[in-house]
């Protein structure tokens, strides 16, 4: 058995979705670790991860109008000293995930043939995010 770290940096430039899913291969063929698993955790309040298409760049627009909408700016929300976009995007982390599993085999991560891994940036502002990444196996 063996495990390693990573951290991915990814940069944003508002809200959407943002692909990380070569840089995490990267780190798992690096390794040389052929079955295993993966944790990404996202450390932070304001962004998520997710795994989603990657085929149809819709889906990415939907889902951030989607979320954009169900979270919307209009409230009035007490959480305020961030700016009027901060407690949205607290909602709307909180409805997603900060952290997802991806199982490893023969070297690759098995993703489905149209999935890809996302930070889902739902800050107006550039970010820089950091992603961690655990693999064991």
């Amino acid at each position: 058995m063996k495990q390693a770290f990573h951290t991915i940096h990814v940069s944003t430039h508002g809200p959407g979705l943002y692909d990380f899913t070569e840089k995490a291969a990267e780190f798992v063929r690096a390794e040389k670790i052929a079955d295993g698993l993966l944790t990404c955790y996202i450390r932070h309040t304001s962004a998520s991860l997710l795994i989603q298409e990657n085929a149809d760049p819709d889906v990415l627009k939907d889902l951030k109008d989607f979320f954009a909408e169900l979270a919307n700016k209009g409230m009035d929300y007490r959480h305020t000293a961030e700016g009027p976009d901060d407690m949205p995007s607290h909602i709307r982390a909180a409805l997603t995930q900060t952290s997802i599993g991806i199982p490893i085999k023969t070297g690759k991560p098995a993703l489905g043939t149209w999935q890809g891994l996302y930070v889902f940036e739902h800050r107006d502002t550039p970010h820089h995010r950091e992603v961690l990444l655990h693999f064991i196996g």
